[in-house]
């Protein structure tokens, strides 16, 4: 794509989510259930095919052993990606990767960030914002990308938007398994459907609704399937030796 970047078609989006969804179903299912701990789209490289693999394994770590629902650690990775019970507890559940997953796809449905100081107060945190919106079909159109320009199945759309919000779950027991995610996003992957007209009249954006830039990736080189410049890494592939910074635990309440 010489000349820049260009918006991800919804089929690429979908193949993307696919291939992440199944390194992280691939880790889980492992002898010794490793727990990625730090899923965010600049840790998706993708190939000129964009077929997608996870990268920056440094804060993997092994899951409970048999018996424990959990284990306990010190507590790292990225604000807005890391699941609320990890963040609250340091407890590491192997589905607190499901909720990092669950963030990605969101952004990859909408083009928003996860976290945006420059969106309006209510939006600055995309994941809390959105969930009233993962319900319905009608108002999940209100901010799907508008760089689909309605070129998306829109039945498809609401299935992605209902997995996304089982994803985020507040409660790790309530979010499903990596592999029911892929066996879930392979069945929407195969759905045709009619898209919804392109006219942008169809699709009104919220009052005070601010893009921070498409989703976009060049061809022939490995980046973030989403953001170029997410996290401060340029061109979205992590650097070796790139330093992860603990999240501060919350203060105990009294």
């Amino acid at each position: 794509m010489a000349g820049g970047a260009e918006p991800l078609s919804w089929d690429i989006r979908m193949r993307i989510a696919i291939g992440a969804a199944r390194g992280l179903a691939f880790l889980h299912t492992s002898e010794k259930q490793v727990i990625y701990r730090d899923f965010k789209a600049s840790n998706i490289l993708l190939d000129s095919n964009y077929n997608a693999k996870i990268s920056d394994f440094g804060l993997a770590k092994n899951g409970p052993l048999a018996g424990d629902s959990h284990v306990t650690t010190r507590v790292m990775g990225t604000y807005g990606y890391a699941a609320p019970e990890y963040v609250a507890t340091g407890h590491l559940y192997v589905k607190s990767d499901v909720y990092g997953f669950g963030v990605v796809l969101l952004e990859m449905l909408t083009g928003e960030r996860a976290l945006d100081s420059n969106r309006p107060s209510t939006q600055h945190n995309y994941v809390d914002y959105a969930k009233p919106y993962l319900t319905d079909r009608r108002r999940l159109a209100r901010i799907m990308d508008q760089r689909f320009e309605g070129q998306y199945p829109a039945k498809a759309a609401l299935q992605a938007a209902q997995l996304t919000l089982r994803c985020l779950a507040p409660e790790p027991k309530n979010r499903p398994s990596m592999k029911e995610v892929v066996e879930t996003l392979e069945g929407i992957a195969a759905m045709k459907g009619r898209s919804r007209e392109s006219g942008r009249s169809t699709v009104e954006p919220r009052p005070g609704r601010h893009r921070a830039g498409p989703p976009t990736v060049h061809a022939h080189a490995q980046r973030s399937p989403l953001h170029p410049r997410h996290d401060g890494v340029a061109g979205g592939a992590r650097a070796h030796g790139a330093r992860h910074h603990p999240l501060p635990l919350p203060p105990r309440a009294r």
